[in-house]
């Protein structure tokens, strides 16, 4: 069997491994070299690398699961949770669309909800990596660009290096983003390297980054860093998160709505 390259598949080789430990539970470092086609040293690297992250713990020949951060639900169980505050929150983001606008939809399930709102809009371009989000504005509403990537099937979204080809080439005037957690110290995080390293490059190629979260993410902390407190000009959140967590975030100049 070839051997993958290391350096070029390594977001989405530690995805895969994350989930074959997490499925077995425990796992051998011959096996895991079986599975995704390369040698015991990548391996073993790329093991001290989820250590380091917290989700798996070495042991002798092997690993094991212990996912000690915060995991991901499927995208199905997300659009129910805290649904209300979804729906004001996307709401609250809606007012910030102008006519004329490029925007960017992210692949969350509260940026879903902005999606729904946006389909009598004509007078805008969006731009989406998201399959949902697509198919929400598929059949009516703004001039619609899809960008291509690899399919994450958890979330549904296009994601990994390929994004970077079509995204860096565009000029955005806002881009609404989702999240998995947010905490002051980490920023943004997520499960999936390949999705945070699409939200980078959507990031750095807008005017205006506007993070669309419910409190519930709040002081939570994912496996990937997905963005830096410097790169977000506006969370849209509920009226339950932290006064002072707000405080901290007021400081270093992320203006807050409350919904």
């Amino acid at each position: 069997m070839p051997v993958q390259d290391a350096k070029t598949l390594a977001p989405q080789r530690w995805e895969n491994l994350r989930a074959l430990i997490r499925e077995r539970g425990v796992i051998r470092i011959e096996d895991l070299c079986r599975q995704l086609r390369v040698s015991a040293a990548t391996v073993r690297r790329d093991l001290n690398q989820l250590e380091q992250g917290g989700v798996i713990r070495r042991v002798h020949g092997g690993a094991v699961s212990i996912e000690s951060r915060l995991d991901e639900p499927v995208f199905a169980d997300k659009t129910s949770l805290a649904a209300r505050e979804k729906r004001r929150i996307a709401e609250a983001a809606l007012s910030l669309v102008e006519p004329g606008d490029t925007i960017y939809l992210d692949g969350g399930s509260t940026v879903l909800e902005l999606a729904r709102l946006l389909r009598d809009r004509t007078n805008l371009t969006v731009v989406t990596n998201s399959l949902h989000a697509a198919s929400e504005l598929s059949g009516r509403g703004p001039r619609l660009i899809v960008i291509g990537g690899e399919l994450r099937r958890l979330s549904q979204a296009m994601v990994g290096p390929l994004t970077r080809l079509l995204l860096q080439e565009l000029h955005l005037d806002k881009a609404f983003m989702g999240t998995i957690g947010f905490a002051l110290k980490e920023g943004l995080t997520t499960t999936d390297p390949s999705e945070a390293f699409t939200k980078g490059v959507v990031m750095g190629q807008a005017r205006q980054v506007i993070l669309l979260a419910d409190s519930s993410k709040a002081g939570k902390v994912s496996f990937a860093s997905a963005g830096r407190w410097d790169d977000v000009h506006v969370l849209i959140t509920d009226r339950q998160v932290d006064k002072q967590f707000c405080r901290e975030l007021l400081k270093r100049g992320v203006k807050i709505v409350k919904t």
